[in-house]
């Protein structure tokens, strides 16, 4: 099976991955200023472009991990993902919230798995 790779800006890492039926993707959004909610709006929309460009979409997204420089500011997240991710909830991914230490600027970086 084919493993089909897109490159990105950083060295060392692929931006998205497809293998067989999945999709890999990941984003951060530092250049999008210190706000979470414009990061985070930032972030994904980049996903949504590397899913559509290897043939998936949000609502096929069955894991997700967002990691945020402070936990605190998840309701604030929210505020961006839910709207994103839609009303629906059998679209909805598993998904969790994770507090860590980020580089540089970044408030927010998420990464996905999803069907193709």
């Amino acid at each position: 099976m084919e493993i089909i790779r897109l490159t990105g800006s950083a060295v060392g890492r692929n931006r998205a991955v497809a293998f067989g039926d999945l999709v890999f993707t990941v984003a951060t959004a530092g250049d999008a200023g210190d706000d979470l909610k414009a990061q985070a709006a930032a972030s994904l929309a980049t996903i949504d472009r590397n899913l559509a460009e290897l043939g998936s979409d949000k609502s096929r997204i069955v894991q997700a991990t967002v990691y945020l420089r402070e936990i605190r500011r998840k309701a604030g997240f929210d505020e961006v993902w839910n709207p994103w991710i839609g009303p629906d909830p059998s679209a909805w991914p598993q998904r969790a919230c994770i507090g860590v230490a980020l580089a540089g600027d970044d408030q927010v970086e998420i990464v996905v798995i999803a069907a193709r």
